[in-house]
């Protein structure tokens, strides 16, 4: 069976034109799209205020901060994999500053071959913690739909004298018999008797 090839939005963070067009010059537009730049951290924040991106390429340092603060701010704040181009003197200290908070760092220069290669990886990335971010997703709704139903429980354990085993043998048929939800009748019940 085959799939079509999800698109990623890159946002590239440069203060170089030239470092800009390089990077563009280097994503496939069949995979990356749309491209866009911004020239320095405060751009790019304004830009991500405004819009989601799979992949954030910061090549530092930028004109209004070294590029360390905006790669690890977007790492907490948003699910992009991010990737921070430093100089390959400075490496070491850039690696060691912003691994923990998740950003992929690249010593400059960088061959296309290379670039492409971490890319590829913030894509494969990005793609597993979509899928664990839905999975959470998944685990979060079961959980509240759990604590709904406890609740609803209770309101018919107190209001109508009902054994525990009998409030959820209620839900539970009431749930089948009207075709809804657990959730959705443990919500009417919790609103009936605790309004």
């Amino acid at each position: 069976m085959l799939t079509e090839k999800p698109l990623y939005s890159v946002l590239v963070v440069s203060s170089s034109a030239k470092s800009r067009e390089s990077v563009l010059s280097m994503l496939p537009a069949s995979m990356y799209k749309p491209v866009v730049c911004a020239s320095s951290a405060g751009e790019a924040k304004r830009m991500m205020l405004s819009a989601c991106y799979d992949i954030v390429v910061v090549d530092a340092p930028l004109p209004d901060q070294f590029g360390y603060e905006l790669a690890c701010d977007t790492a907490q704040d948003t699910q992009a994999g991010i990737m921070l181009l430093v100089r390959n003197d400075i490496f070491e200290h850039a690696a060691q500053k912003v691994e923990r908070f998740g950003v992929l760092t690249v010593a400059k220069p960088v061959t296309k071959q290379l670039f492409y290669q971490m890319v590829k990886l913030l894509t494969a990335t990005r793609a597993r913690l979509e899928k664990l971010e839905k999975k959470n997703m998944s685990l979060r709704d079961t959980v509240e739909e759990i604590r709904m139903v406890n609740r609803a429980k209770w309101a018919l354990i107190e209001r109508m004298d009902m054994t525990e085993a009998q409030a959820h043998r209620y839900i539970e048929k009431q749930a089948m018999d009207r075709r809804i939800s657990r959730r959705e009748l443990a919500q009417e019940i919790i609103n009936l008797h605790e309004s």
